[in-house]
């Protein structure tokens, strides 16, 4: 009888060692599980400003009469007024472009009495573009450009059709630099984070690069740019 206990005693003994390190593994295994989830996620900010290195400078002006030819020889002499003034202001003659006039006849559109018709049958609406890298001196450019109205060129305002635009084209040589700056940040938001929950910082989880947005620093600077990114990166959190 002694020996049948024995024997029921020695498996019992075994399969309770089973299952204490089966628990053990388990909750060692939950453990690590746990210790994976403790992570943060922060967002680093990277801003720069800088000078735009492109403009391009649309002039526009308005020729009236009623014979086209004569409208023509207009245009063709206000052109060279204008390319004049922009060759004497330091531009160079190979970066100043002139696309088609528009040419619209006024009595065709009009629908109305004789009495109220237009005075001029042809209107013509022309562009003197200049597309240089010399950004400030379109800036100084733009303040004398009465000076052409006093030669009897009426300019107008096309700021939606041809609207003046001061670009910056220099976002890859700078990238590199601004990417590590933004992380730099990222990984000092994710240590006080840190500090302040009684943790340390460790490796990175998870990465990602923001786009990258180059907008005027102000209405009245176009010419300045700010170029922003902001990089959004997981940590992991240790003990």
């Amino acid at each position: 009888m002694l020996s049948e206990h024995r024997s029921l005693i020695v498996p019992a003994l075994l399969v309770a060692v089973g299952i204490a390190l089966a628990g053990l593994l388990v909750g060692q295994g939950f453990k690590a599980s746990r210790s994976g989830d403790r992570f943060v996620t922060v967002k680093g900010l990277a801003e720069r400003e800088v000078q735009a290195d492109l403009a391009i400078w649309p002039i526009s002006f308005v020729v009236t009469d009623n014979d086209l030819q004569s409208l023509q020889r207009e245009i063709d002499h206000q052109r060279e007024l204008i390319v004049g003034f922009l060759t004497k202001m330091g531009f160079e003659r190979a970066d100043i472009s002139m696309p088609s006039p528009q040419i619209q006849d006024t009595r065709a559109e009009f629908y109305g009495s004789r009495d109220n018709a237009p005075q001029f049958r042809y209107r013509a609406q022309g562009v003197v573009t200049t597309r240089t890298q010399k950004v400030d001196l379109v800036r100084q450019a733009m303040e004398q450009t009465p000076s052409l109205v006093g030669q009897g060129i009426a300019l107008t305002n096309q700021s939606w059709e041809n609207p003046t635009e001061f670009l910056f084209t220099g976002l890859n040589a700078i990238k590199p630099e601004m990417i590590a700056q933004a992380t730099l940040n990222a990984r000092d938001a994710a240590e006080q984070f840190a500090h302040d929950s009684g943790s340390e910082v460790g490796r990175i989880r998870r990465a990602s690069q923001g786009l990258f947005s180059i907008d005027e620093r102000d209405r009245n600077s176009p010419e300045l740019k700010v170029v922003r990114v902001v990089n959004t990166v997981e940590y992991f959190l240790e003990d």
